[in-house]
């Protein structure tokens, strides 16, 4: 795991965006895919799970998480936050079966017009 990775996951929670506990389950995360590195068991591009949050006011971003897609599952968790609830457990099933698929991509859009925010997932 690079310092900067590190410094990022600690950035996020400094600023509240996730707390401890998630963190220290990235930072666990990313050292057992350091260890796959290094063994050798991982293969191809790195693939990324991108989740943004953008005030539809402003069109300036209030949260950005980049997650490798190996961390996918605490970065579903994460992004549950940020998604309406009436809506949260379609998207949860959609962004799975994208990701089981191997979809890339803009996979998530959803404007809260009441919240005044977009949130948009990508994998890359």
């Amino acid at each position: 795991m690079s310092s900067e990775e590190r410094l990022k996951i600690l950035k996020m929670i400094e600023d509240g965006k996730i707390t401890a506990e998630e963190g220290t389950r990235l930072l666990g995360a990313l050292n057992k895919q350091k260890q796959r590195r290094e063994e050798g068991l991982t293969e191809g591009t790195p693939r990324w799970l991108r989740v943004r949050v953008l005030d539809l006011h402003s069109g300036k971003e209030s949260v950005r998480v980049n997650l490798p897609i190996s961390l996918v599952n605490v970065g579903m968790k994460m992004g549950a936050r940020f998604i309406p609830d009436a809506e949260q457990e379609t998207v949860m099933e959609d962004l799975a079966q994208a990701l089981n698929q191997g979809m890339t991509g803009k996979i998530v859009d959803i404007i809260d017009e009441e919240e005044g925010q977009r949130v948009e997932i990508f994998v890359e």
